[in-house]
């Protein structure tokens, strides 16, 4: 039986102050403009009021940014003494975890364990990044003749940082750390349910030495706040964390100006679960991959491909197990999955609950607002797992976004790769197998760009992240997001002393170019 935790007691029900946006290395006063309320998904409280900024508002921000990165306090840096700055925000980062955990769990709900877990390690991401600023060379390349031709990689320029509600400071924070370590600067739009987190960062981070305007936050939805940002001629790179349709608008806004993008879109993550696998520890992993965060992550586990000696086992033994999972206050130590978002995400699930249920699948576990929980205000809802899914299925097929799983059987390797390739999404996928060959060969075959072999969600700075398909285009985390992060530029030298004279007709020309 699903257990669940009650409200968190007053001290944990913090209310931020009125927030504006952070411009140019300080918090701008909203003064008497219209404010948006922020809300805490486990309890439907309002804990803020920030700003929704304008298209002017937006043209201050990233007129900072375009100045400081100018400004010889950013530019004129060497790349050792911004590499030092970076660990510095990272050590600076580190002492103010404590309060970045209770601020990103009032804010998001996701559990404190959960969110003390992720958080821990951001601070690495910038450690990474400056040891790559500080290994970085430039390429002297041989080509034909006496000419010395090497490159120089240069910072792009002003980036657009739009992330998402799901993870707010990882998300931000793993294309901070290359901003910065590459001499770039940005403006960075948060979602408008997650902004408190961000704006906290920026004021830490001015703090610690930051110069002004590196790192601006502008505030709102994505209808005005964001679109001015992906649209603003003066950005040269944009990078998205979001749902396909958003980064579909948002791309083609920024292409408009020739913006270098990188976007991670939706996802509908495939599981392949061979029956030489272990049960239980296939159906641990399965449980953590697809309510961890309460299902709202790009990379959820969400259709679990499984061989048909197992799929009864497998079927009754994750449903058991979601329907024991505690859910409940977000601050309580024992809270084993918090809220979703907001109501209007919850309802997207109950939404999919419906479908499944006329689509002629079979609902074994949740499907509903936990009914202790119904009247606390926040937006509850209950681990969900459906079986005997078609591919065909709209639940099969679409995100989700929420705690929801489907379960599919398969009879052959080849079926299982059929089937968990039937989908516009290609940014992660899982196998769970003994059998290493077949690991590596699955993994091959399966058209996303992560593959996890008996494992979920396991994130590494120096790992390559990004999808194929419609989740989006280029890479975050490792050495291909710092290098996307610079203009390269090739310098030919002739280091001969032959005259020359192309229009001397007399004289032998060897070549034209």
């Amino acid at each position: 039986m699903v257990t669940h935790s009650q409200p968190a007691p007053a001290a944990t029900q913090r209310h931020e102050p009125r927030r504006g946006l952070f411009i140019d290395g300080q918090m701008v006063d909203p003064g008497p403009r219209a404010l948006m309320t922020i809300i805490s998904p486990g309890t439907g409280a309002t804990i803020a009021e920030v700003l929704e900024a304008t298209a002017g508002d937006v043209d201050r921000a990233v007129a900072s940014a375009s100045d400081a990165f100018r400004s010889r306090d950013w530019r004129g840096l060497s790349a050792r003494t911004r590499a030092r700055l970076v660990n510095k925000l990272a050590d600076v980062m580190d002492a103010h975890l404590d309060e970045l955990f209770e601020l990103e769990t009032l804010n998001n709900g996701r559990p404190i364990r959960e969110t003390r877990a992720q958080l821990a390690r951001v601070p690495d991401l910038f450690r990474y990044n400056a040891a790559l600023a500080m290994a970085r060379r430039d390429d002297v390349i041989p080509v034909e003749g006496e000419y010395l031709t090497y490159t120089r990689r240069l910072p792009v320029g002003v980036v657009a940082n739009v992330t998402p509600f799901n993870h707010p400071l990882l998300i931000a924070c793993r294309n901070l750390a290359p901003t910065f370590a590459s001499g770039c600067t940005t403006v960075v739009k948060p979602s408008e349910y997650t902004p408190l987190t961000t704006l906290r960062l920026a004021e830490i981070f001015a703090a610690a030495g930051l110069p002004p305007g590196v790192f601006n936050v502008v505030t709102g939805g994505g209808a005005v706040t964001g679109r001015a940002l992906s649209e603003h001629p003066g950005i040269r790179k944009l990078v998205l964390t979001g749902g396909t349709e958003a980064g579909r608008r948002a791309g083609a806004a920024a292409a408009s100006n020739f913006a270098r993008q990188t976007l991670e879109l939706g996802g509908k993550t495939p599981v392949v679960v061979f029956d030489d696998y272990d049960l239980d520890q296939a159906v641990n992993y399965a449980a953590f991959g697809a309510f961890v965060g309460a299902g709202q992550t790009c990379v959820c586990a969400a259709r679990h491909i499984v061989q048909r000696r197992l799929y009864d086992a497998f079927v009754e033994k994750l449903a058991a197990k979601a329907r024991a999972i505690a859910i409940g206050d977000p601050f309580a130590p024992d809270t084993q999955m918090g809220p979703v978002i907001s109501e209007r995400q919850r309802q997207r699930v109950l939404d999919f609950v419906r479908i499944g249920r006329e689509e002629g699948a079979r609902l074994v576990a949740g499907g509903r607002v936990p009914p202790a929980l119904a009247a606390n205000g926040g937006f509850f809802i209950e681990p969900t797992v459906f079986a005997d899914v078609a591919p065909h299925m709209r639940i099969f097929q679409e995100e989700v976004f929420g705690p929801f799983t489907v379960v599919t059987p398969f009879d052959t390797e080849d079926d299982a790769v059929r089937i968990a390739n039937d989908s516009p999404y290609g940014l992660a996928a899982a196998i769970r197998t003994r059998d290493v060959a077949r690991a590596h060969r699955v993994a091959d075959r399966i058209d996303a760009g992560i593959v996890w072999t008996n494992d979920h969600h396991r994130v590494d700075a120096a790992s390559p992240w990004g999808g194929f398909k419609q989740s989006g285009i280029g890479r975050e985390f490792g050495k291909e997001a710092f290098d996307a992060y610079f203009d390269v530029k090739a310098v030919m030298v002739n280091v001969g002393d032959q005259p020359f004279d192309w229009f001397d007709m007399a004289a032998a020309q060897p070549r034209l170019n």
